[in-house]
């Protein structure tokens, strides 16, 4: 078990390199400093025990422990009671506080597996997760989703039966820090394949955007700028359609600012009639130990209202309670 705590660290330290500043500091769930695993499994168990279920015990103590901490309860409510506690949660609990809970049990890497896996299996492919994954996760978080995916299953093709540029990202190497050099040489490349040609290079724009660091295509767009007289997110609306387009627009919002991109999520996951809780549970439970409080920051500047308000006139019940910790507090 030693051996998955520290696999969680690495994936974890993976995950925060997006992250300008230092990750914990933009996170809203950290790890508990009074920390004990068998402790904290007596109390669910006790949570669950008999007719009915505190389900406010559940949520107030697994919304203040790490991931990694959550792995070690698993652990040792298993050594103490002999049952797996996420299939007891599932018993107990329901509907989307249920969906919630099992999300934030489910170490990191096997959760972004796991939405991989639904967002491409059946007759339809959700490209709305696909986008998410490949955009926002580092190259090397994307290589072991895959990997991962890829081990011990039949169909080791995911991307069979998709856009060959979703395979193509999956399999970019973006190297780090910034190339002076190439800044005006991709900028003009990428105008002669697009707005100064008749139809679009396509593959020229998943080659540069898909390969380039974050820090590096940033001066590449504001070369772009100077050089087109258009931001780059316009000339890829005028470009390019359907999901290529959705992938290479995600691609730039992340290389400007993944909080920003995902406070954009967020907000159209709850506005107007509906809510869509598949990409509202899936952005909490993966943003709260990496970047959220930035992400509450960004959401506060561009829209009229704070996250934790959205949320609260957004949600209801036990579920509503879960998410507004995760949230860790209003902005208003």
């Amino acid at each position: 078990m030693a051996i998955s705590a520290v696999l969680q660290k690495e994936i974890y330290k993976k995950r925060h390199s997006f992250v300008s500043i230092s990750p914990m500091l933009q996170a809203t769930v950290k790890a508990s400093r009074n920390f004990n695993a068998t402790d904290d499994a007596e109390i669910l168990y006790k949570a669950m025990k008999g007719i009915g279920t505190d389900e406010e015990a559940i949520l107030q103590l697994l919304v203040a422990r790490s991931n990694a901490q959550r792995q070690q309860i698993k652990v040792a409510f298993k050594t103490l009671f002999g049952k797996d506690l996420v299939d007891r949660l599932k018993g107990e609990l329901g509907g989307k506080f249920e969906t919630l809970v099992v999300g934030l049990m489910t170490p990191p890497l096997a959760y972004d597996v796991s939405l991989l896996r639904n967002a491409i299996k059946g007759a339809g492919t959700d490209e709305k997760v696909l986008v998410e994954i490949l955009a926002s996760r580092t190259p090397e978080q994307v290589k072991d989703i895959v990997a991962a995916y890829r081990k011990g299953n039949t169909n080791r093709n995911i991307f069979t039966n998709m856009s060959v540029f979703y395979e193509w990202l999956s399999q970019a190497n973006r190297p780090t820090g910034i190339q002076q050099a190439t800044i005006q040489a991709d900028a003009e490349v990428l105008f002669k394949a697009g707005e100064q040609k008749f139809g679009t290079d396509e593959q020229t724009f998943v080659t540069i955007l898909g390969n380039r660091s974050a820090e590096h295509l940033r001066k590449v767009f504001d070369a772009y700028m100077k050089l087109a007289g258009y931001e780059m997110e316009e000339s890829i609306k005028r470009e390019t359609s359907g999901g290529l387009e959705d992938l290479l627009l995600a691609v730039v919002k992340c290389a400007r600012s993944v909080p920003t991109y995902f406070a954009e999520t967020l907000y159209y996951a709850m506005k107007g009639a509906g809510t869509d809780d598949n990409t509202l549970i899936r952005v909490m439970v993966t943003r709260s130990e990496v970047d959220l409080l930035e992400i509450r920051t960004e959401f506060r500047k561009l829209f009229a209202c704070s996250l934790f308000s959205m949320i609260k006139g957004d949600t209801g019940g036990d579920y509503r309670k879960a998410l507004l910790l995760l949230c860790g507090g209003d902005d208003e």
